[in-house]
């Protein structure tokens, strides 16, 4: 599995056009993504002032889009080179941080 943060909105949005394009798409090429041991850090670096996000739990291998493991920050992230096919999303849950506003815990 890889994960994708999105605000809920956004997630809505994409639902009503059938495919979701997150707008790194249009600036850089790909949608970020995370594997399972990276999300936290990325919600914690990048969502913190966010309200109302979501994490997407996504299957490789029901991308339509290609995907590409490349270097960033020191690491390995996913990248998808294209749009999100709605049915490659396996998972839908909220992503809440702790009253502190630290993201510690996947629901």
């Amino acid at each position: 599995m890889i994960l994708h943060i999105v605000e809920r909105r956004v997630w809505e949005e994409a639902q009503r056009a059938g495919e979701y394009r997150a707008a790194s798409l249009a600036t850089e090429g790909f949608i970020h993504a995370s594997r399972p041991e990276q999300v936290l850090a990325t919600a914690n670096r990048f969502y913190r002032d966010i309200p109302d996000v979501l994490l997407l739990w996504i299957d490789p291998q029901r991308l339509l889009a290609p995907i590409r493991y490349e270097a960033s920050e020191g690491e390995i992230f996913p990248h998808i080179y294209g749009p999100l096919n709605l049915d490659s999303v396996v998972r839908v849950c909220e992503l809440a941080p702790d009253a502190d506003g630290i993201y510690r815990i996947l629901n």
